[in-house]
């Protein structure tokens, strides 16, 4: 099943790369709001991929509290912190300045990657 979540992990990321690069191209609301939903299903995945003997609940946890995390970090807008998000890598990783609209977009995200997971468990059982 850990094949599974590291494929999940790199399409997020895939996407999630696409939706910044071509957000031109795509309509104004999924390009506002699909970065961040893909990042934090990728976050979740990578939960999962990381604790595959845990339930579903704790890779949902661990999920809220490292997006949030990551999201409240960005109220602390250090020199040193900054240098870091200034980054490409630490940008994608740590964002740039908190947004509350953030935080729904991570529960979206979240949720979205938990209701596939539990549909392609349900369906890798049914077989």
């Amino acid at each position: 099943m850990r094949i599974a979540y590291l494929i999940a992990i790199v399409f997020s990321i895939i996407l999630g790369l696409a939706s910044r690069k071509y957000s031109d191209l795509l309509p104004l609301f999924v390009a506002e709001n699909a970065g961040d939903i893909l990042w934090a299903m990728m976050v979740y995945f990578g939960f999962r991929f990381l604790l595959v003997r845990n339930s579903f609940l704790t890779s949902m946890w661990f999920s809220f509290l490292f997006s949030f995390g990551i999201e409240l970090s960005q109220l602390y807008q250090g020199d040193w912190m900054n240098q870091i998000r200034h980054t490409m890598l630490g940008g994608l990783i740590l964002g740039k300045g908190f947004l509350w609209v953030d935080l729904i977009r991570y529960s979206v995200g979240i949720m979205i990657g938990i209701v596939l997971d539990r549909v392609v468990r349900f369906l890798w059982s049914v077989k």
